[in-house]
Parts: structure tokens; C-alpha cells; sequence
């Protein structure tokens, strides 16, 4: 394509190379050491800087693995290979030998540049494809990351290039910043109406008596093509992270729906993973009448006690016990029977009027945004294919 060359990524590198060992050079510990160690599950969760784990280093060590401005940072084991995260600024961290960092020159590319290639849908393909090792723990070796080729366009218009995509993530996370205040904002009354503010007078009851159906879900048999790739979302505890749910990974046909004990639950059912740690006690609320897998619980809420607002806060606020009274040797659980039992409260009907007219505006705010989010990332996505393949050129 005019203008533009067809190079491995190793070609654009000053350096790749793996971190420090997490037990004798790099351990995390307890106490603030003033230096954090970027890990492979910080990287697969997005955790902010201050959730990373402190280290001690020595001071040759530190100087060696610092993370900096524009370094690019890849999973290189376990279940997330190839995800990556860009650094923005230079911070008092390392990285541990989970991890690549890239470090790019800037006289053939820009960072930003090589880190949204790194997003496409061709890279993940080619991930897919060098991934090895044993099926518990498949690995990549640098060397095969290197040889990934990219489209390389002149510098000025990487700039364009990244500039465009950096607008869209930057809207998206200025709505994900918005959403954390908000849920914070939920908890916070929350806490203070039902927990600091509690009256004594408060019935007592249990989850069930909140709710006009408690039930788990199922999973239609995967050797029957037939059952899948339909058009009803089917959530996996995966996709539970507090959230709203939208669309799911998985789609289920009526005939898999109709050969199953997957059930369907309305929108507005919360929906809470009961099975395996760490996934126990994850929230969702559907969106829209959908199923889900027999390691999760949905709860519809009775509207003439209580809300689904009222449920989720009070779930997520019991994370703790729930998680402290799951039983299993192989795997950590919870049955429906105690997510029926669970003990609870019925407030008197004005606090709970007066709670609902103060919280269900902040969770509505929160969908309203969860939907922008979901769209501006459909149309990053989308938009990022077509720029580095050249389908789409930029102005400059």
C-alpha cells in the first residue's frame, strides 16, 4: 500500500524483554516499599496503579525493569496471553517475568501507534496461533511475538492514527470514571440508610422473601450444534463483574433453551455467580430477558417490597459472608437453597420510597453510560481494523 511498509514488530524495537522473577527478585510484600510490581492478573483486569502489590528491588534492579513512558507491556503465560496495557507516564514500578515490555524507538514508530496494532483483531488471530505450552498453562515466546507484522505508515500519520483512537478511549474512560462515582455514590447511601441508619423495628426476613423468583440456570449440551449460535444472550460468571449485562459471549438457540435447565429470567434480574472462587458473590443486572449457566443465581425482585437496586446493593454489601460461607472441597459454591435463605431486612415502605427515589436515578445514569460505553467501543473497535489495515485513511 502507498506510503506504507510491511515490517515485524521486532524491526520498531529498542528492546523486549521478559521481568524479574516474582519469588527472589521481585517479591511481592506486605507493607508500602514505595515501588509496586505490575503482574500478570493486573494487566488481565485493568487494575489501577494504586491495586498493583508493593515490591522490594534493589536499586540496579529497579533501574533495570522501571516502567516508563510509552513502554508497552504483554502478558507472556497463563490464560491471557497477548493482553497488553500501555504506560502513560513514568512510575515507581517493575514488572514481573509474566510480562514483555516492548520498548519502541520513536525514530520508526510511535508507541501509541504499535500499542492500538496490538488491539486488532489480527493480532489476537496470530496470538491464537503462536500460543504453546501444556493446556493448564500455555506460554508465548518473544521471539514469536516479534515476528507479528504490522502495516507502518509515516510518522505523521501514526500520530493521526493514534490520535483519532486516543479520543475514542479517552471518552470511554471519562464514562468509566463517571460510573465508579456514581456505584460509589449507590453504595455510600446505601450504607447509610440500611446499615448506619438501621431501625430496630426492621423486620426480618430472607432473600427469598424479597424476591418472586430465585432460581440458577443451565447449560444447553455442547455437542449439539443445534443448541448454539442462536439469538439469546447465555451469560457465563465470567461476564459478571458488577455490572450491566448486555450482550453475551455466547448465544443460545429456543431449541437449546426448550433441552435444557437454562432458564429465561426478564431485564432488571440480578443475576450473581454462586459457584467457583474468585468468581463467587460477581453481580450483573440483564438488561434483557436472558439466560445464563448453572454457576450463576438470578433473583427478580418483588417491586412491591423492595427493588433490584435495593437487592444488588445488598448482595454486593454481603460480598464478604457470602464468600466466608461458600462450601466445596474442589471448588468454593454456594446453592440456591442459601441464596434463599440468606438472612435479610424489610424496611418500613416510606424509607424504602424515599431510597428508591434517591438511588434509581444514579443506577439509570449508570446504564445510560454503560450503553455510550458499549457503543464508542464497538465503533473503536471497528474504526481501529479498517486504520491500520489502510481501508480507512486520515487526514493529517
Amino acid at each position: 500500500m502507498e506510503n506504507r511498509k510491511i515490517i515485524e514488530i521486532g524491526e520498531i524495537l529498542e528492546k523486549a524483554n521478559t521481568g524479574l522473577d516474582a519469588i527472589k527478585r521481585a517479591p511481592i510484600v506486605e507493607y508500602d516499599s514505595g515501588i509496586k510490581c505490575l503482574r500478570i492478573q493486573d494487566v488481565s483486569q485493568s487494575k489501577k496503579f494504586e491495586d498493583w502489590g508493593f515490591t522490594e528491588v534493589s536499586e540496579n534492579n529497579f533501574g533495570k525493569f522501571q516502567l516508563k513512558k510509552g513502554d508497552i507491556i504483554v502478558a507472556r503465560t497463563g490464560a491471557t496471553i497477548g493482553v497488553n496495557r500501555f504506560i502513560n507516564e513514568d512510575i515507581n514500578a517493575v514488572f514481573n517475568n509474566g510480562l514483555i515490555k516492548l520498548k519502541v524507538n520513536e525514530n520508526k514508530c510511535l508507541p501509541k501507534y504499535l500499542f492500538y496494532n496490538l488491539q486488532s483483531y489480527n493480532y489476537w488471530g496470530y496470538i491464537d496461533g503462536i500460543s504453546g505450552g501444556t493446556s493448564t498453562q500455555p506460554n508465548m515466546q518473544i521471539n514469536a511475538l516479534l515476528k507479528y507484522e504490522i502495516q507502518l505508515p509515516p510518522l505523521p500519520e501514526q500520530k493521526a492514527i493514534a490520535s483519532v483512537l486516543s479520543s475514542l478511549d479517552d471518552k470511554i474512560d471519562l464514562l468509566h470514571q463517571q460510573n465508579q462515582t456514581l456505584e460509589a455514590l449507590a453504595e455510600t447511601l446505601f450504607r447509610q440508610w440500611f446499615i448506619e441508619e438501621a431501625k430496630e423495628d426492621w423486620e426480618d426476613c430472607t432473600i427469598e422473601d424479597l424476591c418472586i423468583k430465585i432460581n440458577s440456570g443451565g447449560t444447553p449440551s455442547t455437542k449439539i450444534d443445534s443448541y448454539y449460535n442462536g439469538n439469546i444472550n447465555w451469560y457465563s460468571t465470567k461476564e459478571l463483574n458488577d455490572n450491566f449485562l448486555f450482550s453475551s459471549n455466547s448465544k443460545i438457540t429456543q431449541e437449546g433453551l426448550d433441552n435444557s435447565s437454562a432458564k429465561i429470567f426478564p431485564a432488571g434480574t440480578v443475576v450473581i455467580a454462586i459457584y467457583a472462587a474468585p468468581t463467587v458473590g460477581r453481580l450483573g443486572i440483564l438488561t434483557e430477558d436472558s439466560a445464563f449457566n448453572q454457576a450463576a443465581c438470578g433473583l427478580v425482585a418483588n417491586d412491591k417490597i423492595c427493588s433490584k437496586e435495593f437487592l444488588y446493593l445488598y448482595l454486593k454489601n454481603q460480598r464478604v459472608e457470602l464468600n466466608l460461607m461458600a462450601s466445596g472441597s474442589a471448588q468454593q459454591n454456594l446453592n440456591v437453597g442459601k441464596i434463599k435463605s440468606y438472612p435479610c431486612f424489610v424496611p418500613d415502605s416510606i424509607t424504602m420510597e424515599k431510597f428508591k427515589f434517591q438511588v434509581i436515578p444514579l443506577f439509570s445514569k449508570v446504564l445510560d453510560n454503560s450503553k455510550q460505553i458499549q457503543t464508542l467501543t464497538q465503533i473503536r473497535d471497528t474504526l481501529l481494523s479498517k486504520l491500520m489495515s489502510g481501508e480507512v485513511r486520515v487526514k493529517m
